[in-house]
């Protein structure tokens, strides 16, 4: 099976997430998408997340209808904070027959070089790449990628952070099921 990760702290999950998983995954030759639920992103301070099974529960929450996209909580079980290059050595370890490549936004993809072990990555992973606003696809590093023409819509977790704390609806931005988990447990606010 080729699996597609789409690594993220999904803090919290949105329609966003979900139309480039699903997008991702109908028009490329991946057989599903995997959301990988990072605990700890490097590059994110600790404080500004929620707890990380209240994520997964989230994710899960949103993803429950469609047999192609699941979440796994696979970097809860590693090392803190995770690298990709790390988690991908443990799911060949445990997934010894699937294929996995790698779903991320452009602007990620222009900080590849900056990846613990990028050589590795690059030698051995496809990347399936989705456009970001201002940050164009440069493949200076000779990887091997696929552009993913999903739909650029400005939703970000951190407006939905920001909407929860002022006590705006957040419908239509992330699923129904997220909406009323995210009002029933007033997380963010």
């Amino acid at each position: 099976m080729h699996v597609g990760l789409y690594f993220g702290s999904f803090n919290p999950i949105h329609v966003g997430h979900l139309i480039i998983a699903s997008i991702t995954r109908q028009t490329t030759d991946l057989n599903q998408v995997w959301l990988v639920l990072s605990p700890h992103n490097p590059l994110k301070p600790q404080h500004s997340l929620l707890n990380e099974y209240h994520r997964l529960h989230l994710a899960k929450l949103a993803l429950q209808d469609d047999p192609h996209l699941r979440v796994t909580d696979i970097e809860f079980h590693l090392p803190k904070p995770s690298y990709t290059i790390d988690t991908l050595t443990y799911l060949h370890e445990k997934y010894p027959h699937h294929r996995f490549s790698i779903i991320l936004g452009s602007d990620s993809f222009q900080n590849l070089d900056q990846w613990k072990n990028s050589e590795t990555l690059i030698q051995h992973y496809k990347f399936y790449i989705f456009r970001r606003p201002g940050f164009e696809v440069e493949n200076k590093l000779d990887a091997s990628i696929e552009i993913v023409h999903a739909p650029l819509l400005e939703i970000s977790s951190t407006q939905i952070r920001q909407f929860l704390r002022n006590s705006l609806s957040v419908r239509y931005l992330v699923p129904d099921a997220v909406a009323s988990e995210l009002e029933q447990n007033n997380y963010y606010r």
